[in-house]
């Protein structure tokens, strides 16, 4: 059966309709292309065809480029050539000389806007959950149909801009707004009756790019107005991105470019762009892990298989602080029942008021009615009373991190759970072994370690304890897909995966402090290797007081288990900031940066006081302490099997502390390094400034095997 179907009607109007059965979504792969060709061809052939309607009979219009194939291609000629093949088939479908209307029944991104974007008429179903967008940046590479030429022409270079430098998405009201669609019904059947009345009534369009009278809404490259924004654009974007994401470059390029040409030459141009991005790494690293192997978290990789699909339909939250307070939003947001607890009613009510203030700012935003936030509201029981839990399919404490009173919320909570019921921990740092000794069943007791703030950040860490079961698990992977998380799943131990290798980003901040690196230089080397914060300011952020209170409880652990505990050179950064100088962060208004009322933050003055300034390292040599840090510490992680796939470690650090995407994750950051040269410069490293980068045995063994992570993972689920 052809992927494009076609049927003429009486009145001559052909309509192609997309079904690519071998996939869940249309996307443009040869089995698709081909199709849509060839009927292009009858198209310009056949003069009894009066016009051409273009839909979908899946639920989406077109997803856009065949991924799978794309991540494949090395040669920059053939990434050229697939682009340009793309394009000459919309040119010869906009200048066919009948009358083709995009008729959007659902999502169209990347190619798939793209096509339509070829169409002279655009019509959309009038459903919030359509979207429309051009989000190849995301993946590191940019629009090869054409989009970066036709987007610009039809909203203007500047409006154009978000779409294209941020993958925005519009709904079908938004996109009409912007001149993407010009027209939206209620229906499948008025789509298509409209579409058909559309190509009666205009039986010669020309698309505005083709018309020689033809200007830029806006202006062109030439227009005063827009020089002035692509003279500032560039500068703004390197900022971001310290000129790790070259899609962001290409893109303005194309678009600058492509103003001061015919469309013809800028489609030409927008191919050697695409080209350029197609084979670079950063491609390579984004594609492989923002797509495939989120793609595999998101499809349950990690879930244990056999149990049927849960559904948490009344939510015990225990502590209304911050971090209870989000989870309770988050968990209303998909319509669960909530009960959020907190010793005093007071200091309940203020958790449920932070959902208030969030969804005041939806309000504002027009984007939620008055009475949809109190029906949102009103699912949130704020209260002191354990009886409340009753009832409830899942239990999660989010309380301080002291394993007594975790323990004795545990016990009353756990006595109001139903027999196969779950409680689960938001511990960041405390072993879920340990404090599932509180529960009466271990086995039902299980992590989900949330991160702040909870209502933005898109991962949930799930932590198995050495008794959690393989139900209970799946019940939690459940719970955070319920709530629209990613979820990756870790073995238990100190820290877990993400708090232990984060916490190696910050420690080696401390430690270039101590060696006398100037504070604003240790900051930027963080933001130069990509990541969203320097270390000093995480430091501050997560609070100084915290992790000295973390590293106090360690130590006790450690003497308690009777092993010696292995100190960092920055412990005592830490323990001089907040016990010596009273600087124990950002919620005190003072830790390594000062934070005036009103004003911006700055770094602390005094601190070269305090910590003294001695020969400046080179700054490449910063970011390499920094990234090579973490690196290793996730290959000690996946080694001693804290994580079990390379999905969930890359994931891992991308969404839980912000590694740097570009890279693909901690472990796509050895595999594009080369992992026979990372264990080279770990042990120069070493050399120079301790152990602490000795590169795990597993790297030294992969080395000398020539094996790369995956290759690894895949001997793994071998044995």
């Amino acid at each position: 059966m052809s992927a494009v179907q076609f049927n003429k009607d009486a009145d001559g109007v052909v309509t192609l309709t997309l079904n690519l059965v071998s996939r869940t979504m249309n996307v443009l792969c040869e089995e698709l292309t081909q199709p849509l060709a060839d009927a292009i061809q009858k198209i310009e052939t056949d003069l009894s065809i009066k016009g051409v309607i273009i839909t979908s009979a899946k639920k989406e219009f077109l997803a856009g480029a065949d991924i799978d194939g794309l991540i494949k291609i090395t040669d920059p000629k053939l990434a050229f050539d697939m682009a340009e093949a793309y394009k000459t088939f919309l040119r010869r479908l906009e200048k066919c000389g009948r009358p083709v209307v995009a008729a959007l029944n659902g999502t169209a991104l990347g190619g798939g806007l793209e096509l339509a974007m070829a169409c002279h008429y655009r019509i959309a179903i009038d459903d919030p959950k359509i979207k429309f967008g051009l989000p190849e940046v995301k993946l590191g590479l940019l629009p090869g149909g054409g989009g970066t030429q036709r987007l610009p022409r039809i909203m203007g270079m500047q409006a154009s801009m978000p779409l294209l430098l941020e993958g925005k998405e519009l709904n079908p009201q938004a996109a009409q707004k912007a001149g993407i669609v010009h027209e939206l019904v209620k229906t499948r059947e008025e789509l298509l009756a409209r579409a058909k009345v559309w190509c009666l009534a205009n039986p010669k369009p020309v698309q505005p790019w083709d018309d020689p009278k033809f200007k830029f809404p806006g202006g062109d490259s030439k227009h005063p107005a827009v020089v002035q924004m692509l003279a500032i654009a560039p500068s703004m974007a390197n900022a971001k991105t310290y000129g790790n994401y070259p899609a962001a470059t290409n893109i303005m390029s194309c678009v600058f470019e492509g103003g001061i040409v015919d469309f013809d030459t800028g489609c030409r141009i927008e191919s050697r762009y695409f080209a350029n991005l197609v084979v670079s790494q950063v491609s390579k690293n984004m594609i492989g892990t923002l797509w495939f192997q989120l793609n595999a978290i998101n499809k349950g990789k990690s879930r244990p298989e056999g149990f049927e699909k849960s559904t948490v339909k009344k939510l015990g939250v225990l502590g209304a602080g911050m971090m209870g307070a989000g989870i309770a939003y988050v968990s209303a947001k998909v319509g669960m029942e909530v009960v959020l607890l907190d010793t005093t009613q007071e200091a309940a009510d203020k958790g449920k008021s932070y959902s208030d203030a969030l969804l005041d700012k939806l309000v504002k935003k027009g984007r939620m009615m008055p009475a949809d936030k109190q029906i949102f509201l009103d699912r949130i029981k704020a209260t002191t009373k354990f009886e409340d839990m009753a009832g409830c399919d899942l239990i999660i404490e989010a309380v301080f991190e002291d394993r007594a009173i975790k323990a004795d919320v545990t016990k009353k909570a756990e006595a109001l759970l139903g027999k196969d019921k779950v409680f689960a921990s938001n511990t960041s740092t405390l072993p879920i072994t340990g404090l599932a000794e509180a529960s009466v069943r271990p086995k039902n007791f299980i992590g989900l370690h949330f991160f702040s703030p909870v209502d933005k950040m898109p991962l949930v860490e799930i932590i198995k304890g050495k008794k959690t079961s393989p139900e209970t698990l799946a019940k939690g992977f459940d719970y955070v897909q319920q709530i629209k998380k990613t979820p990756i799943v870790v073995n238990d131990s100190r820290g877990f995966y993400t708090s232990r290798v984060f916490g190696t980003y910050v420690q080696e901040g401390g430690a270039l402090l101590l060696d006398g690196q100037h504070p604003r230089s240790i900051e930027m080397a963080g933001l130069q290797a990509g990541m969203p914060v320097g270390p000093l300011a995480v430091h501050d952020e997560v609070s100084l007081s915290l992790s000295l209170h973390i590293l106090e409880q360690t130590r006790k652990d450690f003497a308690a288990e009777g092993k010696p505990f292995p100190e960092h050179p920055a412990n005592g950064i830490t323990e001089t900031m907040v016990k010596k100088l009273n600087r124990p962060g950002k919620k005190a208004g003072k830790g390594f940066y000062d934070y005036p009322q009103g004003a911006p933050k700055h770094l602390w003055p005094e601190l070269s006081k305090h910590f003294p300034l001695k020969d400046q390292l080179p700054q490449q040599e910063l970011m390499d302490r920094l990234m090579f840090i973490m690196a290793n510490e996730s290959a000690k992680c996946f080694q001693e099997g804290v994580v079990e796939t390379v999905a969930d470690t890359n994931i891992g650090s991308i969404f839980g502390w912000g590694f740097a995407p570009f890279q693909g994750g901690t472990l796509q950051f050895i595999n594009a390094y080369g992992v026979g040269k990372f264990v080279e410069r770990s042990k120069q490293l070493a050399k120079k400034y301790g152990d602490r980068f000795k590169p795990a045995s597993l790297l030294v063994k992969m080395a000398k095997e020539g094996r790369q992570f995956e290759d690894v993972a895949a001997l793994k689920a071998a044995a």
